[in-house]
């Protein structure tokens, strides 16, 4: 259930971060160029993420570390293939252009948000407080608000 719960968690986020994308190419591309707001919009990007993630983790009633790294791997996966199917076959990219954010070498960030979208569930759980309690069978689970 979790992992549905967490699918839908990511629905929300890649709507924000869609309205987010398109925020920035009407307003911020134009004043700054193209790459350079898309590095600004990255930590922006992670902004919105972490915060929709703190809100809405709880709802996902992921109890254990496994459970919120399982969410956060679906997720990476998830926008891989969205981040991907968008730019080949919506946008019509060349893949040195889809590759580019990605190329760390040459200014890109999001190899670091793909690895942050695999933390985030995890990290905000822990930021907002939710205590880690040990079951019977030794497993981590967390108590706190679902």
């Amino acid at each position: 259930m979790y992992l549905l719960r967490g699918f839908l968690i990511w629905l929300v986020i890649i709507f924000a971060e869609s309205v987010h994308g398109t925020v920035r190419q009407l307003f911020l591309a134009p004043a700054v160029g193209d790459f350079t707001a898309r590095r600004i919009a990255f930590f922006s990007g992670m902004l919105l993420i972490f915060l929709i993630t703190w809100l809405l983790i709880g709802w996902s009633r992921a109890t254990t570390t496994r459970s919120l790294l399982a969410i956060g791997g679906m997720w990476a996966v998830l926008t891989l293939a969205f981040e991907f199917g968008i730019g080949f076959l919506v946008l019509g990219y060349t893949s040195e252009r889809v590759f580019e954010d990605y190329d760390i070498s040459r200014g890109g960030l999001m190899a670091f948000g793909i690895v942050f979208m695999a933390l985030v569930p995890y990290l905000a759980a822990w930021l907002k407080g939710i205590k880690q309690r040990h079951d019977a069978d030794g497993a981590r689970r967390y108590a706190g608000r679902p």
